[in-house]
């Protein structure tokens, strides 16, 4: 079996200036077989998915036949957020923005985001908060943890935020396996790549079968191994790496 990560980390860290805007910190935050397109969701117009279409009678529902359009550069500014929050905005509302711009760095697709800390972000020492980033209708529980060396009054704070769970984008995942196993792979035993139809985003478990295949035709595949396709498995990785992984699994 052969297993492959990307490793992105899904960890926001950052610094926070008391009473200024949230800076650009260190964020460490396809179609079906009927033809019909899926939406991104963003606020920004976009063309119809390149790089993928409906696949050939006898192969998955999504033919991957080069990059995917969607997905951006990172620093893109259609991965921003804006309006950024006002002067003098709460630190609880510059932690959410800053989680909305983590999730749409790590995922490089723009969509709708929104976030939440329901209780607020307590701004102490080694103080342990909750909040919740939605993509596109997934929603992905966050941790949020202030440095231990962090001083009332302090000018500065710093912050470490874990995603609690993983986040499958259809158009990101298309282009991982584009990239681990496309023309611009320096594969020359792998074509004719395919996946099921993914939702546009759902929020998995890590460590987790998420429960889709992608397949690409393989000049060793087959009971003989001369020729015919392989089955990969996409997986949510352990915590901290982006999704999916994906596994060969024939």
């Amino acid at each position: 079996m052969r297993n492959s990560k990307l490793l992105v980390a899904l960890l926001a860290a950052g610094l926070l200036t008391a009473g200024c805007n949230s800076g650009d910190g260190d964020d460490g935050g396809s179609h079906r077989k009927s033809r019909s397109n899926h939406g991104s969701g963003s606020g920004n117009d976009s063309d119809e998915g390149g790089g993928s279409a409906a696949a050939p009678e006898g192969d998955l529902a999504v033919l991957i036949d080069g990059p995917q359009k969607e997905v951006l550069k990172s620093g893109d500014e259609g991965l921003k957020v804006t309006p950024k929050p006002a002067q003098g905005a709460s630190f609880t509302k510059q932690i959410e923005h800053k989680l909305q711009e983590t999730v749409l760095s790590e995922v490089k697709v723009p969509g709708k985001t929104s976030a939440t800390c329901p209780d607020g972000v307590t701004q102490k020492a080694s103080a342990v908060s909750r909040c919740t980033v939605t993509y596109e209708g997934a929603e992905i529980p966050y941790t949020v943890t202030i440095s231990d060396s962090y001083r009332e009054g302090s000018f500065i704070t710093s912050y470490k935020a874990r995603a609690d769970k993983g986040l499958l984008v259809a158009k990101a995942a298309y282009q991982a396996f584009f990239e681990q196993y496309g023309a611009e792979s320096g594969r020359s035993d792998a074509s004719k790549l395919s996946c099921e139809e993914l939702p546009a985003a759902k929020a998995v478990d890590w460590g987790t079968d998420i429960g889709d295949t992608c397949q690409f035709w393989s000049k060793y595949g087959g009971d003989k191994g001369d020729g015919g396709y392989k089955t990969v498995k996409l997986t949510a990785a352990q915590a901290g790496y982006s999704v999916p992984g994906f596994e060969e699994i024939q």
